[in-house]
Order: structure tokens, then C-alpha cells, then sequence
């Protein structure tokens, strides 16, 4: 076996629609837009309701603590206003744009602020990313057929390995838009699973061998 075998840490997710091995090594979590707007914190309330649930930031919470046990670089990406831009956000204050306490980052983490939905659009993520030679992505966060959707998108167009976590991402209006956008990443842009099947993986219950 050679070095680079050897830094290799195999791991396989049950997914849809069929399972994945990534190397956690060369995997991120994402966790988009889990900021105080989208909670019901903010200071103008959103006419859906709180994208945010207690059970979503409960989710995201353990995923990331596994992630960071694991060894898994953790990628936040915060919606920011553009004043430049004519935009549907709901973020309109500092206090808006904060990440949920209850998930705030650790120094080690990532944080990525965008003006866009896409999290790659004009952002150094894919910068960051092919720095530490990421090269599977996680997706957790809000809204699923938004933002979430919007980047799990370009991550498939820039050659990236998307999974998102059907339970630990959450819509924005009817729950059918949440299972569309769950059939187009099955269907043709990545992997769907839960968080259980992820937290497996990533505590080595799914290793290679």
C-alpha cells in the first residue's frame, strides 16, 4: 500500500438511489443558511412560517459534531444582503444574517458568506473546497429547494459529489417542493440519505473492507 492508499479513509452511506463510498478525507458538510432569518429570529418574519425547525438544528448539530470527530471539514454558508441587488431575502440586519446559537461554528470550521442562493456564486467556496481537495459534499440546512438545491446544483456542475440529507434540510412553502427537489438530486445530480445513514458512515459503522 502506498502513501496515498494509506491517507485514504473509505467510508460507505446508504443512499438512493444506490449506496456511495466517499473518502472522509476528502469530504465537507455543508450546512447553508441555518441563520436567525430563516428561524423565526429574525427581525421580518417570512408569510411561510420558520423554514427552521428545533428538529432540523438538532439534526445539523450532530451531524456536524460527527463530522468534526471525523475529521470532516465543516462548511457553513451564510445569506448575506446585497444592497446592490433587488432581492426577495428576508435577511435585513446583522442579527439576521447570525447562524442559529445553538449551531454556532468552532474555530476550526468554514464560513462562507453569499448574496446569491448558490453558495458557489461569486464566493471563494470552490476555491476553499479544491484547497483541501474536497471533493464529496454533504448538504444539510434550508431551504432544500432554494438554496440548498441552487448549490447542490453547481457542486454537480463543478465535478463535486453531492449528498443531501433528506431529514436535516428543510423547504421553503408546500412539502412537495421538498420531494422534488429530493427526485431531481436522485434522479440526476447525486445521492439522497438520512442523517442516520450518515452519522454511520461517518462514526466508521460503513467502512470500507
Amino acid at each position: 500500500m502506498n502513501s496515498t492508499e494509506a491517507a485514504k479513509r473509505l467510508a460507505k452511506i446508504k443512499a438512493r438511489p444506490e449506496q456511495i463510498e466517499i473518502d472522509l478525507a476528502k469530504t465537507a458538510l455543508v450546512i447553508v443558511d441555518m441563520q436567525n432569518a430563516f428561524a423565526g429570529r429574525g427581525e421580518k418574519s417570512s408569510p411561510l412560517g420558520p423554514s427552521i425547525t428545533g428538529a432540523l438544528i438538532e439534526r445539523t448539530k450532530s451531524l456536524a459534531a460527527a463530522a468534526r470527530t471525523a475529521a470532516v471539514k465543516v462548511v457553513y454558508l451564510t445569506m448575506m444582503r446585497d444592497p446592490a441587488r433587488k432581492s426577495k431575502s428576508l435577511i435585513n440586519s446583522v442579527w439576521d444574517t447570525k447562524i442559529v446559537d445553538e449551531l454556532t461554528p468552532v474555530l476550526a470550521d468554514v464560513i462562507v458568506e453569499k448574496s446569491c442562493y448558490s453558495g458557489f456564486r461569486g464566493t471563494e467556496l470552490d476555491e476553499i473546497l479544491k484547497a483541501s481537495r474536497i471533493e464529496y459534499l454533504i448538504f444539510t440546512g434550508v431551504t432544500t429547494n432554494i438554496c440548498v438545491e441552487s448549490t447542490l446544483r453547481d457542486a454537480y456542475f463543478l465535478d463535486y459529489w453531492p449528498i443531501i440529507v433528506s431529514d436535516a434540510t428543510n423547504h421553503a412553502g408546500p412539502s412537495i417542493t421538498h420531494e422534488a427537489t429530493l427526485w431531481n438530486v436522485e434522479a440526476s445530480f447525486g445521492w439522497v440519505a438520512t442523517t442516520e445513514d450518515v452519522l454511520k458512515a461517518l462514526s466508521g459503522e460503513m467502512t470500507h473492507g
